[in-house]
């Protein structure tokens, strides 16, 4: 479901559609194509560049029977060697930096600029000034877009909103995680100034926008014990090397003057909670009280006390309130005023209070590692069973892959095995094919960690077409060996032995097609490039790796799980039918059936 099922199904569409096509294109195309376009062997004399790559190939090959010949010498350690393949990817897996998107370059930034809880409007606006001359200073950027103040999409008085627009690609020696990191340092100089940055991806979960990337949520019935844990677990991630800007949206702690009126004297003296309110209003408040229209304007008026006059709370006793009877009546003589603090927004997530505490990854962290050492954090600080933590967004949706992939990849295996044996007629056979599984993944994700990649959603889809590119190889192979040992009645070595030299050309045909064509994508540079390399890295990687290791790996199973199949009692049937084909049956075949 969400994001990852979406985009798997689009993967998964698109590669059903391909192979459909490709296999009513290989059924009755490419028959077609060799009638008319396949040349009798002798007729037509080969080019020097034909010849040359032929003497390659055939040299290739000869490598291959010499290592095949002297791997049926050695079956158990070439048994225990790929064993100990299968438990190296493993390893590498629980080893292997885990993210969920790489991160791309969009050439967008986001930045949320945070001052003190008790600052006015025109405080925020002037620091928001100073940070977006700092923001214009750097050589990459092209423009700047920001606001200052409460609005629906900004919070608070406190806080004002930055986006910049970087220039294109190749137009900009730093990339925009560089900018971020280099704006950290020369905004931590501006007095009173928190500045919080994020570059927007291309693909992104959920609909809230904090501070920094990734959301960790707390929630309690109880606001006192929300409030007095927060800053707590803020103060914990902070101490975290993984996490870089550390926000949190809880302010709790405003500045607030209470003003009580004395109701009674207020009455003794006609004057009504609404007329006190109002005098407030304007000279506080943003009363419009007229309009002034030019030939091309028009400008609103505002009423309100001069500016000196709004910054010292002391200067409430000077506010008079006009009273019915025309009589001038101070503040003072009807009100108290009181200073405290108090909550300067409460944020919510369903019916219960919350507080949002945001981060970013510190470079060459991945996001599954920062959500381990948080959840480790939290566990060590023993928080209270009231106070529910959880992640969201991205963090979420990240968490939530890590626990249904593996579950989904292994019914996709089992269907592929349960496919394997309806073809086959056999319960060992798919196994081997199978076994090469392993010497995939183990490419896939050295090359992965060897050149600082994440395991990524996108990396395991290359690692997903691998399998299929991996089996097609062990099949071809196995296909082979079968027939030749229930038709032609071979044994099980020469019949492997023959399938691999004969199957040899193409696979490697397929294997160099389909590493040619990942090149692209792993080495492709310009925006969003950053989302599409570990795909081709994993590709790359894993046909590298795999490709030789199951040219050697599969025979050696096929063999043993051939010993298994005739120990279970099937190999009986195999002479039998190759018997009855007219087929010569070799002289260990004679021995097995007796």
């Amino acid at each position: 479901g969400g994001i990852i099922g979406r985009l798997f199904r689009e993967f998964a569409v698109t590669i059903s559609v391909a192979v459909i096509a490709s296999a009513a294109i290989s059924l009755t195309l490419t028959p077609v194509m060799c009638a008319l376009f396949l040349k009798q062997e002798g007729l037509h004399p080969k080019g020097r560049f034909n010849r040359g790559c032929e003497h390659v190939f055939e040299a290739a090959l000869r490598v291959y029977d010499r290592g095949l010949t002297f791997v049926f010498r050695h079956q158990l350690s070439a048994l225990m060697a790929t064993l100990l393949l299968m438990l190296a990817t493993g390893y590498l897996y629980t080893k292997i930096p885990k993210g969920f998107f790489p991160q791309q370059d969009t050439g967008f930034i986001f930045g949320e600029l945070d001052i003190r809880q008790d600052a006015s409007v025109a405080k925020t606006d002037k620091v928001r000034s100073e940070v977006v001359k700092l923001v214009m200073r750097e050589p990459g950027v092209q423009g700047v877009f920001s606001y200052a103040g409460a609005t629906p999409y900004n919070p608070a008085e406190n806080t004002a909103r930055i986006f910049w627009g970087l220039k294109p690609y190749g137009e900009r020696t730093d990339t925009a995680e560089q900018i971020i990191q280099r704006l950290s340092k020369e905004v931590d100089n501006v007095v009173g100034a928190k500045f919080y940055m994020q570059v927007p991806q291309n693909i992104t979960v959920g609909g809230r926008l904090s501070r920094t990337q990734y959301q960790y949520t707390l929630t309690d019935t109880d606001i006192d014990a929300l409030n007095h844990w927060a800053p707590i677990i803020e103060a914990g991630m902070r101490k975290l090397p993984e996490l870089q800007q550390v926000a949190s949206d809880q302010q709790i702690a405003a500045a607030h003057l209470a003003i009580d009126v004395d109701r009674d004297a207020a009455a003794r003296l006609g004057l009504s909670a609404d007329l006190i309110d109002e005098t407030l209003y304007d000279a506080f408040g943003q009363r419009q009280v007229a309009t002034i229209y030019t030939a091309t304007n028009q400008y609103k008026v505002v009423l309100e006390v001069e500016p000196q006059f709004q910054n010292d709370s002391n200067l409430l006793s000077e506010i008079y309130v006009s009273a019915p009877s025309g009589a001038q009546v101070p503040l003072s003589t009807i009100a108290h005023f009181a200073s405290k603090s108090e909550p300067l927004l409460i944020s919510h997530q369903g019916i219960f209070p919350a507080v949002t505490l945001s981060f970013n990854l510190a470079p060459g962290v991945s996001l599954g590692e920062a959500v381990g050492a948080i959840q480790s954090m939290t566990e060590r600080l023993r928080v209270p069973p009231t106070l529910n933590t959880a992640f969201e967004g991205t963090a979420q949706a990240f968490q939530a892959s890590l626990s249904s992939m593996p579950l989904l990849l292994a019914a996709a295996i089992l269907v592929v095995y349960i496919v394997l044996g309806v073809l086959y007629e056999s319960y060992i056979h798919p196994i081997t094919i199978l076994s090469a599984l392993p010497s995939a993944g183990v490419g896939a994700l050295l090359m992965l960690m060897l050149l600082h990649y994440e395991l990524s959603m996108i990396a395991i889809v290359g690692v997903i077409l691998l399998i299929g590119i991996v089996k097609k190889n062990a099949i071809m192979m196995i296909d082979f060996a079968l027939q030749a040992e229930r038709i032609e009645g071979k044994s099980p070595q020469e019949a492997i032995h023959q399938a691999c030299l004969l199957r040899f050309r193409p696979i490697m045909m397929t294997t160099f097609a389909a590493l040619f064509g990942a090149v692209p994508i792993a080495f492709g540079t310009g925006g969003g490039a950053e989302l599409r390399q570990p795909l081709g890295v994993a590709i790359i990687g894993g046909l590298l790796v795999s490709q030789w290791l199951t040219l050697y790996t599969t025979p050696v199973i096929y063999l043993y799980l051939e010993r298994l199949s005739r120990w279970l009692g099937h190999g009986h049937r195999r002479s039998r039918v190759a018997a009855a084909l007219g087929g010569e049956t070799s002289a260990e075949e004679k021995r097995a059936a007796e």
